[in-house]
């Protein structure tokens, strides 16, 4: 294995491609078709697609009809196919072609000197600005046929499927414009068929409000699909008599839009990405109603043929073109950035205050320690008693300092609970903790600076353990405050701990979104000024549990390591399922520049940190061990609360169900793969 190869990580290039058409004159396209594909060959593309009729103009009318242009159109494509002899990409060319008795507007498939197929498009429109039934023949009823060209006949047909032999999950289709915008385009059957990248060859002239029109309809067939959609329209050189053109490509994948190019280009242009065929398999293997789907369309979708093609891609490193968020939890793009948080925060808040109504509007007792899980809990608790039209005085949080909890973080949660308006107290849980620690005969009683984990839960339990009698005598319920994140290492006190609630409005949100919560709270102004001074301190205070006494600051992860990391890794493990070879890789990409990439609206400067391949490893096999061997067990058994990241939940009555007693061999194993 080279780890540093994107096609061994279940990448596949792909390009889409505009440029300058010269109508009529198929030489002269097929010679600007093979200077892209040079281009797109040099930078390991495994598939370059074209416009619609790019080897005559789409613009052509009825010239197209003229067995001069024809007979060009097919040497042209004789000499893409002679040109393509020596390059890695699988050429996807849309040329007018002769068959029995009329005209087919057609994508045909060039790989390494041989052309694999044939697909026609379905669906020529004839309305307002489009004519081309004048020339053109339907071809959705073409199925299982051949067509004469070069002096062989090869496959034709819109029931076609080009298949990767070496490169896992890479299987081809194509459509052609307009095939696109009805309701039932042939990209929907080839993708139950098995197609996972669906490619759409197009003239579509541009008129206000079109190009929208088209990233909607090609990001709804991704995410419909589960595959990636590619287009390419036509551009410069096409005919201004009545229309205008702006060679719009784009590239999706589930959805998510991989790449794109400015529109308008004065000269050759191509969008490329990295198609994540792993994403693509995982997302139709989980969503069994695919195949549901599939199965109720087997009459169509069972008898598509298949064309096997030998791709050979490099092994070289090749970078890896495609954007891979640092923080998959936390876009960086403000104003999706802004949605996501307004949406998680009113998620949380809906749902304690369902929960509340459901069972008779009791009182919720919380404990605040100032650090940022309990501060964001209170906040949408506080919420949460607003939007019912109850007094914030029904919250009674709690600090509960103990031997090693400091002036600062305790000082923060006064004064939080003091600006929000609710039941504020303190309770002192050290005398408690020093007569149980006396009582177990453990080596603290007797003046001995032993601070092992006994020590540690021995204050965590006492919390929780106050905050489930203080509920009992007050009339409510204890609100858990304990993350995504620390479920996914099983970093809590298990039952009389930290782990337990009665109620957990934390249980869906990873620890590096809670902090993105905060900041979104204060700037969009959801409490007053000095909740927002309270809150902005609380989110420079380090992550510590303050168990342990001392001079240095108990760090969190320095023991545990980065939760950055972590939470990247859980999102790669719940979201998508992928070994862990391919998260460490994806990791690196992510996070080994500081400089590269975007980073959330926000994130300070002085935290913005980079980590190399063997940080990345190092954490990664800490992960495995914690999540896949060993923090089942504390997570079968967790309190109720929301889901609320697409990313996931660990639930075992939702998202994740696994068994407490599983081995993290099978991870470990394959975490071997990645260099040292």
């Amino acid at each position: 294995m080279n780890f540093w190869s994107i096609y061994e990580h279940g990448f596949a290039r792909v390009a889409s491609c505009t440029g300058h058409t010269v109508i009529a004159d198929p030489r002269a396209n097929a010679e600007a078709v093979l200077r892209q594909a040079r281009r797109c060959a040099e930078e390991g593309v495994a598939v370059a697609v074209f416009p619609e009729l790019g080897l005559t103009g789409y613009s052509i009318e009825d010239l197209l009809l003229q067995d001069a242009v024809l007979d060009q159109v097919e040497e042209a494509v004789e000499a893409v196919r002679a040109g393509s002899a020596g390059l890695l990409p699988v050429l996807v060319v849309g040329a007018p072609l002769r068959h029995r008795n009329r005209i087919y507007n057609c994508a045909v498939f060039v790989h390494r000197g041989r052309i694999l197929g044939i697909a026609p498009k379905s669906y020529p429109p004839n309305y307002r600005e489009f004519y081309e039934r004048r020339q053109i023949a339907a071809g959705d009823d073409e199925r299982g046929g051949t067509i004469r060209i070069g002096g062989e006949s090869v496959p034709f047909g819109v029931d076609l499927l080009f298949e990767a032999e070496d490169v896992p999950g890479l299987v081809l289709h194509a459509e052609v414009c307009e095939d696109m915008w009805v309701p039932v385009p042939p990209s929907a059957e080839a993708a139950l068929a098995g197609a996972t990248v669906l490619l759409n060859l197009s003239g579509s002239p541009i008129t206000v409000g079109r190009a929208e029109d088209r990233k909607l309809l090609c990001r709804s067939a991704s995410q419909r699909c589960l595959a990636a959609y590619v287009y390419a329209a036509a551009g410069l050189g096409e005919s201004s008599t009545d229309l205008s053109w702006d060679g719009q490509t784009m590239i999706y994948e589930n959805g998510a839009l991989l790449a794109e190019t400015d529109r308008f280009p004065l000269d050759d242009q191509y969008a490329v990405a990295d198609v994540d065929l792993d994403l693509l398999r995982q997302e139709r293997a989980r969503m069994g109603s695919f195949d549901d789907n599939r199965r109720t369309h087997a009459a169509r979708t069972g008898d598509f043929r298949t064309v096997a093609f030998h791709l050979d891609p490099p092994a070289a490193d090749l970078g890896l073109r495609r954007r891979v968020e640092r923080f998959p939890f936390v876009p960086a793009d403000p104003q999706r950035l802004a949605q996501d948080c307004y949406e998680a925060y009113n998620i949380q808040v809906a749902a304690l205050q369902q929960r509340l109504a459901a069972i008779g509007g009791p009182k919720i007792v919380i404990g605040v320690s100032g650090g940022l899980d309990s501060t964001h809990a209170l906040i949408v608790a506080a919420r949460a008693m607003d939007r019912a039209g109850r007094p914030r005085s029904d919250i009674l949080a709690f600090t509960l300092p103990g031997f090693a909890t400091g002036e600062h973080t305790k000082g923060n949660a006064h004064r939080l609970m003091n600006s929000l308006g609710v039941t504020a107290a303190e309770l002192d849980i050290t005398p408690t903790a020093r007569l149980m620690l006396q009582e177990m005969g453990h080596p603290f009683a007797a003046g001995e600076p032993v601070y092992d984990v006994t020590f540690e839960n021995v204050q965590a339990g006492l919390r929780t353990d106050y905050l489930f009698r203080l509920a009992n005598q007050r009339g409510g319920i204890v609100l858990g405050t304990g993350d995504l994140s620390e479920l996914a290492l099983g970093w809590s006190t298990y039952g009389v701990g930290d782990q337990m609630s009665h109620y957990n409005v934390n249980s869906g949100v990873p620890k590096t979104l809670i902090q993105h919560l905060i900041r979104w709270v204060i700037s969009s102004e959801q409490f007053d000024a000095e909740t927002g001074r309270t809150l902005a301190a609380i989110l420079d205070t380090e992550i510590s549990p303050e168990l342990v006494p001392g001079e240095e600051l108990q760090s969190t992860e320095s023991k545990i390591g980065p939760y950055a990391l972590h939470d990247f890794t859980l999102y790669q493990v719940l979201r998508h399922g992928f070994r862990p070879s391919k998260i460490a890789f994806l990791a690196w990409h992510a996070w080994h520049d500081r400089e590269a990439g975007a980073w959330p609206p926000g994130f300070p400067e002085g935290d913005r940190k980079a980590y190399d391949l063997a940080e990345i490893r190092h954490w990664l096999d800490y992960f495995c061990r914690r999540f896949f061997a060993f923090a089942q067990f504390k997570r079968s058994a967790m309190p109720n609360g929301p889901k609320v990241s697409a990313g996931g939940s660990l639930s075992p009555r939702g998202d994740w169900r696994a068994p407490s007693d599983s081995s993290a061999k099978a991870w470990l194993h394959d975490l071997a793969r990645v260099p040292e």
